[in-house]
């Protein structure tokens, strides 16, 4: 990590759920820098009044520095990036497909989860899915220190331990408790159109209503 205090967290996308995030890393303690496909001129004067103390930086740059990366832009975008891009990096896929708003896209239909072709994409990278079931304004609304009762539950995936180990602690430093299911093919399980998503539950009743799916 770039500091012990303030690691340096990278968001490509700045829409509702981008800047959320971005929010709730601030107030947590993290450094955060946001990039989009217009590059940061298009992102300093929103960021100077809505996100005071995140910076605009070019997606080369993001990608180069920062610690940990959250994808939260719309899913088809991935394909402007180069695999490369991302090389090395923790990345958190925050993403969804939902045919209703993204069309058809043919490498995400089917019982696979999403993110298990997004990894194959970003071969080189560490894919974690997370933040992908709540709402972006719930990120705020729903946040919680860390020995509150009945504090929110956050599920991720992943296959790279040591990633989802990072990952769970931004979980945690968000106001959220992780919520870690395994595998990153156990990702089918948060995604559009199943009960754990956009659902409002706590981390026990993430576990229960997950505990008789095979890992």
């Amino acid at each position: 990590m770039t500091s012990q205090m303030t690691p340096l967290l990278g968001i490509i996308g700045a829409g509702r759920l981008g800047t959320a995030v971005a929010r709730q890393a601030l107030r947590a303690g993290y450094s955060v820098q946001l990039a989009n496909s217009r590059g940061p001129a298009s992102l300093a004067l929103p960021l100077s009044v809505l996100l005071p103390g995140a910076k605009a930086a070019e997606l080369t740059e993001l990608a180069r520095t920062s610690d940990l990366i959250v994808l939260a832009l719309p899913l088809h975008a991935y394909r402007s990036m180069s695999p490369e891009l991302l090389a090395g990096k923790v990345v958190i896929d925050a993403m969804n497909y939902w045919s209703p708003t993204e069309g058809r896209i043919e490498e995400f239909v089917g019982s696979h989860s999403s993110s298990e072709y997004l990894q194959t994409y970003f071969s080189k990278s560490r894919l974690v899915k997370t933040l992908n079931h709540i709402a972006y304004h719930e990120l705020e609304e729903d946040a919680l220190p860390a020995d509150a009762v009945n504090r929110r539950g956050l599920a991720l995936a992943g296959d790279d331990l040591s990633a989802k180990q990072l990952v769970s602690q931004l979980i945690n430093e968000l106001g959220f408790e992780a919520v870690d299911l395994g595998p990153l093919a156990r990702g089918v399980l948060f995604e559009p159109d199943t009960p754990l998503f956009n659902t409002r539950l706590s981390a026990a009743q993430i576990r229960t209503l997950t505990a008789t799916t095979p890992s």
